[in-house]
């Protein structure tokens, strides 16, 4: 009887174990697509992603190069103040989307154009996402107003 429970015990260990690994395959394989990860711009012209890895890309609205084109398509740069990386935008821009100001875009780097599907803009006068504060003070541009909250 003893021999018994040993062994039952020690399937049951061996089941749990299992099921637990292929649990988390199958998380970590529905989580692939929803993971984006953020870089600078200064990281891109470095190492620039494969054309079909989405990814987050944040930084400072390039002063004067802000173009709307043909319906709701906008043209315009973003800087962190080391490099500058053209992104295409198809779509509305939020209300606070303007140029010398934060932004933060989702979407795919493809032929040397950041073809955004999603833009964020700064939330206030004072406001700059965290990973973009992170990425402007590695490059010794970051200003930081007083008063202000960091992120």
């Amino acid at each position: 009887m003893k021999g018994l429970k040993k062994k039952r015990r020690i399937q049951v260990i061996v089941v749990a174990t299992a099921a637990l690994i292929i649990s988390t395959g199958f998380v970590g394989y529905a989580m692939r697509d929803g993971i984006n990860f953020f870089r600078a711009p200064s990281e891109i012209a470095a190492e620039p992603p494969a054309p079909n890895e989405t990814f987050r890309i944040g930084g400072l609205v390039e002063e004067g190069t802000l173009k709307r084109g043909q319906g709701e398509t906008i043209h315009f740069s973003v800087t962190d103040g080391g490099a500058s990386i053209p992104v295409v935008f198809t779509g509305v821009l939020p209300d606070l989307f303007e140029e010398n100001q934060g932004m933060v875009g989702t979407g795919r780097y493809v032929n040397g154009v950041f073809e955004a599907s999603e833009i964020l803009a700064k939330h206030d006068e004072t406001y700059m996402p965290k990973e973009v504060t992170d990425a402007l003070k590695e490059q010794g541009v970051y200003r930081h107003n007083e008063g202000a909250p960091e992120s």
